[in-house]
């Protein structure tokens, strides 16, 4: 691999000038091999392995499904017209999930030359939105919004079979000559297949309109100020893939920079994770709607220090009315853990139409039903299904089928199993132990409360985001019940009266809970002991540096020192800490005094 009939100290950059490989680390991920400078000049995250490994699966899965739809279509014209080439003015459906007719097939070299791209478009768009070209399904075409070093961009193009061409953009200069520095030293499918372009990803997604197949975007913080080109870029089908690590902001540590941010307000609970997904989501199909487009789900994860959903995009005025059905605002007690949804829309069916109108309300009285106390008001969020069951179990078996080609294995497919035992229809969670510190009382196993909950009627499951959260479709005094029922075999010690707990155990008990062993109370996954939360594979596993800070002994906490000294060991060659690495000698007086 490799730039030819160069000796291993000197290879080629993408633009024909030569450089130094010993200033260099071959990192090694997957397929995929780029070159890391010592000095930190170009973001590259470890961490997200196992980000790249579920987007490798996924978009595997994406071409995959893609490819049985446009067939499916196919049969569908071709019974409808009997077996006859169709009418020129045919119109394709908009979720058939086909290519839009772009005019690029991936092979151009790796200069800049985007305005290539747009030449001609029109017609031949044109061309092949009609007749006979129209029923030829083109290679997708992947855009990585935010590249830096390349990498992401790179296994799409060697690992994924099926695509066409990887635009990797950054607004960076130093990354996006490491980009093709590493496209040129990954070989001649990485140049056939993958450009690296110095360009604003919010102008080049806005001038390269439903253009392309899959979007990814995976910023430093927040996406929130790409979203709009973003939804704009994919094509009808198409999928969108987006992280968001601001979980401070989302997990509502600021309230009000999330609503700023993704125009929704997040609530501080146990299920602040799931929420930070559905806040994100919901944010994601506002911008879509603003152009007669709307979400679908297929795969929403939590995974680290991020959230990570996929969504398929699709353009239509009328399913788009749908969208207050899929929004909700939720209220949460403060003195309990009681929440409530209240949606955002309804619908009224009179005849053979459908009327669109404003939600019922208010779900909650003034003061909770269950402790007496205040309710906080969070949302919009995504209340609709943040995963595609079917689509969830295609990934893991592809998964399991090629478990030797991803890194992150373990993790990935731990996840995925976990996902797909989800109760898909219910949004946020419990937790079990914040219910019994509410009460103060011993914890009962998560087996016999997940029995008695199925043994009065109700659907319960686990969650990929909390091993201590339970998803069920039971109403909170059902849960609450199931509490008083528990603690008077299991009795608490007398508590102040005005605290929420004994507020609750003041009542009586309506439901006689049954904490008899139910079959389901263990899923698939638990009864076969297949893992399902795995602990970090290192110490300081969380999000690193940004590409050009200096690094110094304050960021033990996030490289480890390890990491420290072996930085060290490349700049000096022998371990000692000199000048790059050292704090500035106010600052190290500073601390020193501070330590003293």
């Amino acid at each position: 691999m490799g730039a030819e009939n160069k000796t291993d100290e000197e290879k080629q950059n993408g633009d024909g000038t030569l450089f130094d490989l010993n200033d260099y680390t071959i990192i090694k991920e997957g397929d995929a091999e780029i070159l890391m400078h010592a000095k930190n000049e170009v973001f590259y995250n470890k961490t997200q392995v196992n980000n790249r490994d579920m987007s490798v699966a996924v978009l595997r899965t994406f071409i995959s499904q893609r490819k049985q739809e446009h067939e499916a279509m196919l049969t569908r014209r071709r019974t409808k017209a009997g077996n006859k080439v169709p009418d020129a003015k045919a119109e394709i459906p908009d979720d058939s999930g086909q290519h839009n007719g772009e005019s690029n097939d991936g092979s151009e070299v790796l200069e800049d030359a985007s305005h290539n791209e747009s030449c001609s478009k029109p017609e031949e768009e044109t061309k092949n939105l009609r007749g006979k070209g129209r029923e030829e399904l083109k290679p997708p075409r992947v855009l990585e919004a935010l590249s830096a070093s390349g990498l992401r961009a790179l296994r799409y193009a060697r690992e994924v079979e099926g695509i066409s061409q990887v635009v990797a953009l950054d607004n960076d200069k130093a990354s996006v000559e490491a980009c093709r520095r590493n496209i040129k030293f990954n070989g001649s499918v990485a140049c056939s297949k993958v450009e690296s372009h110095l360009a604003d990803a919010r102008v080049y997604m806005l001038t390269h309109s439903k253009e392309f197949d899959v979007v990814d975007l995976d910023p430093y913080g927040a996406p929130s100020v790409f979203l709009d080109s973003a939804v704009q870029s994919v094509a009808d089908g198409g999928m969108l893939m987006c992280t968001a690590t601001d979980m401070a902001v989302l997990c509502g540590g600021n309230g009000e920079v999330c609503y700023s941010k993704y125009g929704s307000y997040p609530l501080r609970g146990k299920y602040c994770h799931e929420m930070a997904l559905r806040i994100l989501l919901a944010s994601i199909e506002s911008h879509a709607n603003r152009y007669k487009r709307y979400i679908v789900p297929v795969l929403s994860v939590q995974m680290d220090f991020y959230v990570r959903v996929f969504v398929r995009i699709y353009t239509s005025a009328s399913d788009m009315k749908s969208t207050p059905l899929k929004l909700s605002y939720v209220y949460q007690c403060t003195g309990c853990d009681s929440f409530h949804l209240q949606p955002v829309g309804r619908t009224v069916s009179k005849n053979n139409s459908v009327r669109y109108l404003p939600g019922f309300g208010p779900a909650v009285s003034q003061e909770c039903s269950d402790c007496g106390k205040k309710f906080n008001m969070g949302g919009p969020i995504w209340s609709a299904p943040i995963h595609d069951q079917e689509w969830v179990a295609a990934i893991l078996a592809d998964v399991k089928s090629m478990k030797d080609r991803y890194p992150a294995y373990e993790r990935i497919s731990a996840v995925l199993t976990t996902v797909s035992e989800e109760l898909p229809d219910i949004p946020l969670f419990l937790s079990l132990h914040n219910l019994c510190a509410t009460l103060k009382c011993t914890s009962p196993s998560a087996v016999i409360f997940r029995s008695a909950v199925i043994n009065a009627g109700y659907r319960i499951s686990g969650t990929h985001v909390n091993p201590l959260g339970l998803k069920t479709d039971a109403p909170m005094d059902v849960i609450w019940d199931i509490m008083r029922c528990w603690i008077k075999n299991h009795p608490v010690k007398a508590q102040p009266s005005d605290q929420a707990g004994s507020v609750i155990l003041a009542k009586e008990p309506v439901l006689q809970a049954n904490f008899s062993r139910a079959v389901a109370s263990l899923s698939k996954a638990q009864a076969k002991k297949v893992a399902r939360f795995l602990p970090n594979p290192e110490r300081h596993w969380g999000p690193k540096l940004r590409a050009g800070r200096q690094i110094t002994s304050k960021h033990v906490s996030l490289l480890g020192p390890k990491a420290l000294n072996g930085i060290n060991n490349h700049e000096n060659g022998d371990g000692s800490n000199h000048e790059d690495v050292e704090e500035p000698a106010a600052k190290r007086k500073k601390t020193e005094e501070s330590d003293s």
